[in-house]
């Protein structure tokens, strides 16, 4: 069982500088994860926002206009920086304040960082410019980029003593990060393109005709693109209804958290299915109010009571 401290002494000014510089990176860079982490109580919300500018940095790495040379350097500073938060070498004084609010959210928190070691080596995946022949081979990258988030976020939610099946929250958690990161893919499949990348595994691209690629807002000749992304898309739901399992294992407000942020992307896959061909003609997103009834949803449970309704009638 994982357990966490609701209740800490109060933090020094350093840190709360600290932590209001991490939030302050999330609510700019990213919005569905902030419309989920606001319901958590304070402690949690700035733990995860630290885990946030962590992994933010890591992606920017990743993603930015450097040379595959200096990123791999750079990405290897980022593990160092690790290890000195995991040796509990960073002062409250330092100079980084990503380093001070993960050190005080580890200090805090029973954070597995091992899984901000597994990012890194995702983010290496995207420098080397890896592709994926097979879905067995995408899980492995979107488990370190996405799956150990959701570990780490584990870490962070801890889970309800004596909840029935807590000794699977992991990989639940685990499970759930694939989803979010293969709605993700789909979502970005046309951007990704255009910066080189592609994700999706190779065998699916030539069963549905896609091996061509997607540089424009138009599917390959002669292919069916909405089947692919109906077939991925089929892919990403039983992802989600396996990882939904992990909320009832949560406290409240953590699974308030969960539901919030996955049904986001839940309606986001909701969208592509219904217009495929959307993804290739610009950004899907969700428009602020319907993140807003997502967020109120899940604060009331209604999530978490269905699915442990469903559990039960499975059981008997």
């Amino acid at each position: 069982m994982i357990r966490t401290v609701e209740s800490q002494p109060p933090a020094s000014a350093p840190v709360l500088a600290a932590y209001s510089y991490c939030e302050a990176v999330t609510g700019q860079q990213a919005r569905n994860f902030a419309y989920g982490i606001r319901l958590l109580p304070t402690p949690k919300r700035r733990a995860m926002s630290a885990l946030y500018a962590f992994s933010r940095r890591v992606d920017d790495i990743g993603d930015g206009p450097l040379a595959n040379d200096v990123k791999v350097a750079r990405l290897e500073d980022t593990r160092a920086l690790l290890t000195r938060v995991r040796d509990g070498a960073v002062d409250e004084d330092d100079t980084d304040p990503v380093a001070v609010a993960l050190a005080h959210a580890a200090e805090h928190f029973p954070i597995p960082l091992g899984g901000l070691d597994e990012l890194i080596d995702g983010v290496q995946m995207d420098v080397r410019g890896e592709t994926y022949e097979t879905w067995d081979d995408l899980k492995v990258y979107c488990r370190c980029v996405a799956g150990a988030i959701g570990r780490l976020s584990l870490g962070v939610f801890g889970t309800e003593p004596g909840a029935r099946g807590v000794e699977r929250a992991s990989e639940y958690a685990d499970t759930l990060g694939l989803a979010l990161q293969l709605t993700n893919i789909l979502r970005d499949v046309r951007e990704d393109a255009e910066g080189g990348r592609t994700y999706l595994p190779a065998d699916d691209l030539a069963k549905f005709g896609c091996s061509a690629g997607f540089g424009g807002p138009t599917p390959p000749e002669g292919s069916d693109f909405a089947g692919l992304v109906h077939f991925e898309v089929r892919r990403a739901r039983a992802l989600f209804a396996e990882g939904y399992r992990l909320l009832p294992l949560l406290d409240r407000r953590s699974g308030a958290c969960v539901a919030a942020m996955a049904g986001i992307y839940r309606r986001l896959l909701d969208r592509i299915e219904r217009d495929p061909g959307a993804v290739l003609r610009g950004r899907v997103s969700l428009p602020g109010r319907e993140k807003a009834y997502v967020a109120v949803r899940g604060l009331s449970g209604l999530d978490t009571r269905h699915l442990t309704r469903r559990t039960v009638r499975r059981r008997a």
